[in-house]
């Protein structure tokens, strides 16, 4: 970023902005659990995937500044993230012992100061638009307050649930039904994996979600290169489904899962980022399939929990199920979107 770029106007007498630096990680990963504990989301930071999106490798698609206060002190973090084509997520992270006048100042600099970033983004793409994207804890009035006044509007909830992974069920789950198979993306002998396998995999979520809310083409490399900024992931948390239809083995459904962070009791979990089934495979099982090829491979793994983020509005009924398979709500967020014209 450049110097002008840096400036965030408006700020309080004294305080100061600049990029993020390797040994600021700790004091931004303190900020964000501050936050998630005044929500009652207590232990929930993934502090190896802030680090990598402050200056790891998932900073690269990101416009970031810190602010400091008179006194030297981090204030806030404020992330512009170059998601896809048309979508930018905006991130501001607040102190939480800013409060009242103070805090609505310094929460309306950092939304105007994304929306000018995200303009820049969107120019240099050559993009005529985009949609701004931003977030909150469905108990976060402070941050929903915020959000209004910005000019974004509460277009969506998700829920985000949960299951418990029992040793029992790494060879205990049922088996896909007739015509239904759950493989691994190919590897190569290096272990990296098939490209075309990958391919498939992101047509099929794409085609997947044409129904889904605020569903936007997101190319293939950028597809790759977000989900392989998690820490978390792993090549072999990838499944293709297939089914059998005119003598054909045709793509069905794909799941692409990874590594939770260790609980409260040092275990780790996998997470179900994605899952798609093709609309000529609904009602087969696929997706029951998949979610079954994820428990077990937890179980097999030694690991305790599965989760997963739902739309509470899903098109699909997804919802029922993931609570007929064990699945339950732990929180929830909002989404809050406003359209920019350039």
């Amino acid at each position: 970023m450049t110097a002008t770029e840096l400036t965030i106007e408006g700020l309080p007498d004294g305080w100061t902005v600049r990029s993020p630096e390797p040994n600021d990680a700790d004091d931004v990963v303190q900020l964000v659990a501050d936050r998630r504990r005044a929500v009652g989301r207590d232990g929930s930071v993934d502090a190896p995937m802030l680090k990598r999106q402050l200056t790891g490798i998932g900073s690269w698609t990101r416009r970031q500044v810190l602010v400091f206060d008179e006194e030297g002190r981090l204030a806030a973090w404020l992330s512009v993230h170059d998601r896809a084509a048309g979508r930018t997520e905006i991130e501001p992270e607040l102190r939480q012992d800013l409060t009242g006048a103070r805090a609505d100042q310094v929460a309306q600099c950092l939304f105007e100061a994304g929306e000018r970033f995200a303009a820049a983004i969107s120019k240099v793409r050559g993009l005529k638009s985009t949609l701004l994207d931003a977030h909150a804890y469905s108990v976060d009035e402070r941050q929903q307050k915020w959000l209004a006044a910005a000019g974004y509007d509460h277009v969506r909830t998700w829920w985000h649930m949960s299951r418990p992974v029992f040793a029992s069920e790494a060879g205990s789950l049922p088996s896909p039904r007739a015509g239904v198979t759950v493989r691994r993306v190919e590897k190569h002998d290096d272990g990296l994996p098939v490209a075309k396998d990958l391919q498939t995999v992101h047509q099929l979520l794409e085609e997947s979600f044409q129904d889904h809310f605020s569903s936007y083409r997101e190319s293939f490399p950028e597809f790759v290169m977000r989900l392989r900024e998690d820490p978390g992931h792993r090549w072999d948390h990838w499944w293709l489904a297939t089914i059998e239809q005119d003598g054909e083995q045709l793509p069905a459904g794909a799941v692409v899962s990874s590594v939770s962070p260790p609980d409260v009791d040092g275990v780790e979990g996998s997470y179900i980022d994605y899952i798609g089934v093709h609309r000529r495979a609904r009602g087969h099982g696929v997706a029951k399939a998949l979610l079954h090829t994820v428990i077990a491979d937890a179980a097999e793994r030694g690991r305790n929990r599965v989760g997963l983020e739902v739309d509470a509005d899903s098109p699909t009924g997804a919802d029922g199920l993931y609570t007929s398979l064990g699945w339950k709500t732990v929180y929830k967020t909002q989404s809050w979107h406003q359209h920019l014209d350039l």
